[in-house]
């Protein structure tokens, strides 16, 4: 469920017509429901209580970098996962104590674990032998010790796209279980380093529960034969990817109940706090992407709305052959035409959709590109000299612009002539 509905046919979100916010800001433009944030936040831990189960949602800022979005999920009561130096400065000044915060990622630097270990982070999730090591010798430097948890590697294919998919043997991410033992027994003699628990992460937009059940009984019958082998392991962290619905026609994913259910079944007999790092299902259905129809090409084979959004500002469509369900920002109750959707990027992949069938716009129309709240505007990019556009955050009957659009002056003004051509 979000906020974005319609009334008269004109669409909203949440108390404010979107074509106001559209023409208060320009398009295109990105537009983010506080209360779509919060009702995901509460529905998804609210499952887990019912399950008696001590949880850490710890949102995986990656998703959307927001800070008013952090700041909005830190007010509901939010930990955050964060992959690099710059996610946790943006965590901490969002709002999110330390001690909610776990750090993952599989290049971290000496620099970034001293930050995050002055930080006072709650875990380290490791994911490789040197990766252990560097950290025992910035830990001990600091005369600071190190919570870890190793990222493990089931071996259990997500059954989601290749590109989102980090639990086989054959992606860069964790240790591989069959090894896992004899890595945890190298960190118990490390100095600086604490081993406080075991962490799977098997991939992103998961639409079915049984992948998610098999890594958990795998690292499930791992943590049994840690403790035999004298490890304390009293957290589990296992990972996000419950998937959201972005196509209305296809079989919604599973619901944060029927997750939580299955994790309390398969893993919840074994004492540990759970940790769980949602992103996409936080955020994805919270927010659009607002543009405008520049022009209505009649091709020789195919009919084009040509809009001004671009592949640069929502790549998702380009990189996965992801789907966005495409509506008008007004209804004018005009019979239903085949379009394909493109932006104007000098790319034949900017491509929205392809063959969309959907009520036809002329030139001028504004057209909202739905559940872009994640993976949007944080792989955005100025392909093309296109400037960043603003992020909007709207409450109840209120806006605001959390992210300004870049103006020329202030992209172009990022490059440096060296001195032999600055004059």
């Amino acid at each position: 469920m979000d906020h974005f509905g319609y009334r008269n046919g004109e669409m909203y979100a949440e108390e404010i017509p979107v074509r106001e916010i559209a023409e208060a800001v320009g398009t295109p433009f990105y537009c983010y429901s506080s209360a779509t944030l919060e009702r995901h936040y509460k529905v998804f831990t609210e499952a887990f209580e019912k399950q008696g189960l001590d949880l850490l949602l710890c949102y995986a800022v990656k998703a959307n970098t927001n800070q008013a979005v952090i700041a909005t999920l830190a007010a509901q009561g939010s930990g955050a996962d964060v992959v690099s130096e710059g996610e946790l400065r943006r965590a901490l000044a969002a709002g999110i104590p330390p001690e909610k915060i776990v750090y993952s990622g599989v290049a971290k630097t000496a620099g970034e674990m001293a930050f995050a270990l002055d930080s006072g982070i709650y875990q380290f999730n490791v994911e490789s032998v040197p990766e252990l090591h560097q950290l025992s010798r910035v830990a001990s430097e600091l005369g600071r010790e190190a919570a870890i948890a190793f990222r493990i590697n089931p071996d259990v294919d997500a059954k989601t796209h290749a590109k989102i998919s980090t639990g086989k043997s054959e992606n860069k991410f964790g240790v591989p279980w069959v090894e896992a033992r004899k890595i945890y027994a190298e960190a118990a003699r490390l100095p600086a380093i604490k081993v406080v628990g075991l962490d799977v992460h098997i991939g992103s937009q998961l639409t079915e529960l049984e992948p998610f059940r098999e890594a958990f009984v795998r690292v499930g019958g791992l943590i049994g034969q840690l403790r035999e082998d004298g490890h304390e392991i009293s957290r589990l962290d296992l990972g996000g990817g419950l998937g959201i619905p972005y196509d209305p026609t296809v079989q919604e994913p599973p619901s944060p109940d029927a997750y939580a259910a299955m994790v309390k079944e398969v893993v919840g007999d074994l004492g540990c706090r759970i940790i769980i790092e949602p992103g996409r299902l936080l955020v994805g259905n919270a927010g659009i992407l607002v543009s405008q129809v520049i022009y209505v090409k009649e091709g020789q084979e195919r009919k084009f709305l040509i809009i001004d959004a671009a592949m640069n500002d929502l790549l998702r469509p380009s990189m996965y052959d992801a789907y966005h369900e495409i509506v008008p920002v007004v209804q004018n109750g005009r019979d239903a035409e085949v379009f394909d959707v493109v932006g104007p990027v000098c790319e034949s992949g900017d491509i929205f959709a392809r063959g969309r069938k959907m009520m036809p716009l002329e030139s001028g129309g504004l057209l909202a590109i739905r559940s872009a709240g994640a993976y949007g505007a944080v792989m955005s990019s100025t392909y093309n000299t296109r400037r960043l556009v603003p992020e909007v955050l709207v409450k109840d009957d209120k806006f605001s612009v959390v992210r300004p659009r870049q103006t020329y002056e202030q992209l172009i003004g990022l490059d440096q002539l060296p001195n032999w051509l600055a004059q």
